[in-house]
């Protein structure tokens, strides 16, 4: 098997979920357009605490985080598989840095759910998540990813989800298919640089609308752990693009998709 794509997803509302649109058709044309992964490593926005883990369970649960939302929503289940023994690859991989395994507190959050549930509909895949640790430089989040390469090698469909804007407190919900002029410079000056030289990623941090665009770092992280194997790899690629409810991208990329 030759080496297996890394994505970014822009992954927006929890409701994505549960409907068709541009964004979610997108998601599932990539996920048939990929050659089938022996596993998936999910990077999520939402696993967001204070040390490097990954699931080692092998039923990893539904999460639902997220309120406020239709029932419906709620009684969604993406029952995928786990694969403990990915948790042992990536403690190896990761040295001489940490990383430990999760055998019963956390699960698929909605971040890693909501674009499965599209891209691989039938829950068949194999999935673990890793978190994204909050206490760490940026810096050791593209050195992590270096070292998650391999897994690219032996069939691991490595899945970043979060936003390249994601601005809550901004959110406009008269506009859920547009942005504010400051979210459209940033999602279209990091497409720009993602597309020539993923591994500048940093360079965004000093972009003028990064504060408005990235007022938290954890929707931004895992771009880096994208960008950062796309340097290693071979180029990005946008495949969904816009921006939603003023403040929201919901900008998708790829690499590395030769089977």
């Amino acid at each position: 098997m030759g080496r297996i794509a890394t994505l970014f997803i822009g992954h927006g509302s929890p409701m994505n979920a549960l409907e068709h649109n541009a964004y979610t058709d997108a998601w599932r044309t990539m996920g048939e357009s990929l050659p089938r992964p022996r596993a998936i490593l999910a990077v999520s926005a939402h696993w967001f605490i204070g040390s490097t883990v990954v699931t080692a369970m092998p039923n990893p649960r539904t999460i639902h985080d997220f309120y406020g939302f239709p029932q419906k929503l709620f009684d969604t289940r993406y029952p995928a598989p786990g694969i403990p023994e990915l948790a042992e690859e990536i403690a190896e991989l990761a040295k001489p840095d940490w990383v430990g395994a999760d055998v019963d507190q956390w699960g698929l959050d909605h971040g890693t759910w909501s674009v499965l549930k599209h891209m691989y509909p039938d829950a068949d895949i194999p999935v673990a998540q890793l978190s994204i640790n909050s206490q760490k430089p940026m810096g050791y989040h593209l050195k992590l990813a270096t070292r998650l390469a391999e897994l690219q090698k032996n069939g691991v469909l490595i899945l970043a989800s979060g936003n390249v804007v994601h601005n809550l407190r901004a959110v406009d919900w008269r506009n859920p298919d547009g942005g504010f002029d400051w979210a459209y410079r940033f999602d279209e000056a990091a497409e720009e640089l993602l597309t020539s030289n993923p591994g500048d990623v940093l360079k965004l941090m000093d972009h003028p609308d990064y504060a408005k665009a990235v007022p938290t770092p954890d929707h931004f992280i895992p771009l880096l752990y994208t960008a950062s194997l796309a340097a290693e790899g071979g180029k990005l690629g946008s495949f969904a693009k816009g921006v939603t409810v003023g403040s929201i991208s919901m900008t998708s990329y790829s690499s590395g998709m030769a089977g």
